[in-house]
């Protein structure tokens, strides 16, 4: 199987003056006057190695005693804000642990561990460079799949939480080969279904390490189920075959595991599943997506030529000739819901 490739890094867009006014009816942003930039001013940097002496490609990063009481501050405010809705109460029992800068990557993201003294329960959240396509696709995230996802803008600061499980790459490495064979036909039915899941959202680049592998321990089985914690390629390269997980190499192990698992038919049940909770998602939550698909129409967040070369494949592979007339990314995701809708709405 070829692998699929990423010519170019992909640009950081801003964020529009709609989808700001977007994010503040609904919640996602915040107040506090700290940005990405703010954390820039580290004074060392040393590799943070995994158990293995292998490179992390992550830094661990040291402030002045005077920096760091003020960062350490703003990002425990911060943490109460994802975590309980700014109630200052818990403040004095945080403190942060770590900070961690990734150079691997377009936004450059810092990793914040913060921790409670009293129990000494820790918890991890990131600051990222704000892009608008990463944003619609958290968004779309929260709207189209069954996982919620929390975040929070300011200025040209995205913070995010931290989305728990077992990175596909470990897991594929260390645990699949342990697992039962109905485990590994579960997990199979798993990735089917966030394949198809990534299709109709446009999201890309999911290798094993853009997503998660989450066991949920349930009477006397375990049930696995994976959810993308990347979203810089949203809706942005023209290549189809990037918003197929099937299609990166990194990945051959899972698909292998369908093909040997799971029949056709059985395989085009999940994907049927998967369109018909998606038309429950849209219909339930219509206004918000139109409202935000609405902006995304207008937002230039990818090249011309990708967004020609991309409603060109999905006309090809849909037989939907609306496609030919979608003119940004926004245009190619509304119309591929609304294939969707008029074609699943039966399953619902």
């Amino acid at each position: 199987m070829k692998d699929v490739k990423i010519a170019f890094r992909k640009p950081i867009f801003p964020v529009s003056e709609a989808l700001q006014q977007y994010l503040e009816k609904y919640n996602r942003t915040t107040k506090i006057k700290f940005l990405y930039e703010d954390l820039l001013r580290f004074n060392d940097s040393v590799s943070i190695l995994d158990k293995e002496g292998k490179d992390t490609l992550w830094l661990g990063v040291l402030y002045s005693e005077y920096e760091f009481k003020e960062i350490e501050a703003n990002l425990n405010k911060i943490y109460t804000l994802l975590h309980s809705d700014g109630d200052t109460a818990t403040l004095p029992y945080l403190t942060v642990d770590t900070i961690d800068f990734c150079t691997f990557g377009n936004s450059k993201p810092f990793r914040i561990r913060v921790r409670n003294v009293l129990n000494d329960n820790y918890t991890y959240f990131y600051i990222k460079q704000a892009d608008a396509s990463r944003i619609f696709g958290l968004e779309l995230e929260d709207l189209l799949s069954p996982n919620r996802i929390n975040f929070l803008v300011y200025k040209n600061t995205l913070i995010e939480e931290h989305i728990l499980g077992i990175p596909g790459d470990i897991f594929i490495q260390k645990h699949l080969p342990n697992c039962t064979e109905l485990e590994k036909a579960q997990i199979s039915k798993e990735f089917v279904k966030f394949n198809e899941r990534c299709l109709i959202g446009l999201l890309g680049d999911m290798r094993s390490y853009n997503y998660v592998v989450i066991p949920i321990h349930d009477f006397d089985q375990v049930i696995y189920r994976i959810r993308p914690i990347d979203f810089d390629q949203q809706t942005y390269e023209g290549n189809l075959k990037v918003y197929l997980p099937q299609y990166f190499k990194e990945n051959n192990q899972m698909v292998n595991m369908v093909l040997e698992k799971l029949k056709p038919s059985s395989i085009e049940q999940y994907r049927k599943e998967v369109r018909s909770q998606i038309v429950k998602r849209v219909t339930s939550s219509q206004n918000r997506f139109y409202e935000l698909i609405s902006i995304m129409k207008k937002d230039n967040i990818a090249p011309e030529a990708n967004v020609i070369e991309l409603r060109t494949a999905l006309q090809k592979l849909t037989y939907d000739v609306n496609f030919k007339y979608c003119k940004t990314m926004g245009d190619i995701i509304e119309t591929g819901i609304k294939f969707v809708l008029r074609n699943y709405k039966k399953e619902y």
